[in-house]
């Protein structure tokens, strides 16, 4: 059997929850949206303020229990995680009315897209110093991974299996897979526990925030608001792939197929920001981390053609690697790694809120009769002001040094 590092193993656990975190992320639930919309009979708008009420009060209660990350041993938190995400998962085959289905999206968003990627991603930030960066991107290659693989594949499923097997068979995979990683992974890992490292003696110390500290100061809410730009508008973007696809009358697998170029764009960006972040610093990267999105939003105004898709979505996979990486170790850069669970507990429950945001305000546009081009540019001016901002306090990004 292979003997591997404590280092590597914490990056496998990290990679495998990231990867699982995708069955509550927007781009695999809106896979679901026609068939569930068709058997239930509502409208888009109906679907995404259901989405979106979910989203929001699985943010709220993320904030709370996300918090506890910083209290527990990381391998209990992590079964409780798996737990929940199992029954949510099973639970979501069960799905039969409009209840239900707030019930179901609550629960996934809550325990997929909020809690295993918290954890995934605390945990890194926790552990690793040095060499944060290449590990955060590192693990986020499960999403891009799960992205890549994952729309083409339950597209195909859906034509053998109803949409119900599909979660029932994923439920399944969690409860036998997810408990074994655990084990062998993160059994001996503390909340002290740091990274294997001769050069961590002379790394700088930084205070540590506590996060009522955090919530006072004015550069927290500027960078939020660049970070919260990518979840919002992709939500949108993936939830309403069905809606993007008939105004642009594109074939219905050419999303499918996009999301391809997206999760190869992720991957690559990943590959590159680890290592400029290790390099440079999250702080000095952040103002660039949108501007693919932008020009994004630009190609999804402007152009009709099938090629589009793939051009736009790739861009925003550029955008996704950047702020998946720096999503994290900005926070961990300024505000120090003591606290940084209940901290990034509150960043990940507006990352939550944010796609509750887009998914409620694409569904309400949509409803009352804008194109998605008119979608488009509202999201690129959001974009514009957040940089704007950014830029006028970038010189300040600095965390506060201890002295020795």
């Amino acid at each position: 059997m292979i003997k591997l590092s404590l280092n590597k193993k914490v990056i496998i656990f990290g990679f495998i929850f990231t990867f699982f975190s995708s069955f509550g992320q927007s781009f695999f639930l809106g896979l679901f949206n026609a068939p569930i919309r068709n058997e239930l009979g509502i409208t888009h708008g109906q679907f995404g303020n259901i989405y979106a009420v979910a989203t929001i009060f699985s943010s709220l209660l993320l904030i709370w229990v996300g918090k506890k990350i910083d209290e527990y041993q990381i391998i209990y938190y992590s079964f409780f995680v798996i737990l929940l995400l199992f029954l949510s998962s099973l639970f979501f085959s069960f799905i039969n009315n409009i209840y239900f289905l707030a019930l179901g999206i609550f629960l996934m968003r809550f325990s997929g897209q909020g809690l295993m990627s918290h954890t995934s991603t605390t945990t890194i930030s926790r552990f690793f110093e040095r060499s944060r960066g290449k590990a955060l991107s590192s693990i986020w290659f499960g999403l891009s991974s799960a992205e890549f693989i994952l729309p083409v594949l339950v597209t195909y499923l859906f034509v053998i299996y109803s949409w119900r097997t599909v979660w029932q068979a994923i439920a399944l995979l969690i409860i036998l897979f997810l408990p074994l990683i655990v084990l062998n992974t993160i059994r001996n890992i503390k909340l002290d526990s740091r990274e294997k490292s001769q050069k961590l003696s002379k790394s700088i110390k930084i205070k540590s925030w506590k996060r009522r500290e955090v919530i006072k100061d004015y550069r927290f809410y500027i960078i939020s608001l660049n970070m919260l730009a990518m979840p919002w508008i992709a939500t949108g973007v993936f939830v309403y792939q069905t809606f993007i696809s008939d105004s642009k009358m594109w074939n219905l697998y050419t999303i499918p197929k996009a999301f391809m170029v997206y999760s190869i764009a992720s991957i690559i960006t990943l590959f590159f920001s680890g290592y400029l972040v290790d390099k440079f610093t999250s702080r000095k990267l952040i103002p660039l981390m949108n501007i693919p999105l932008l020009i994004a939003m630009f190609v999804l105004f402007y152009y009709q053609h099938e090629i589009s898709a793939f051009i736009f979505l790739g861009l925003i996979g550029v955008s996704n690697g950047l702020a998946n990486v720096l999503g994290s170790s900005t926070w961990a850069e300024i505000y120090g790694v003591k606290f940084i669970g209940s901290i990034k507990a509150l960043t990940t429950a507006f990352m939550v809120f944010s796609t509750a945001f887009g998914t409620a305000v694409f569904g309400l546009l949509i409803d009352n009769g804008f194109s998605i081009e008119n979608i488009a540019f509202i999201s690129g001016v959001y974009v514009v002001i957040s940089i704007i901002l950014l830029m006028v306090i970038r010189k300040t990004l600095e965390p506060i040094r201890l002295k020795k």
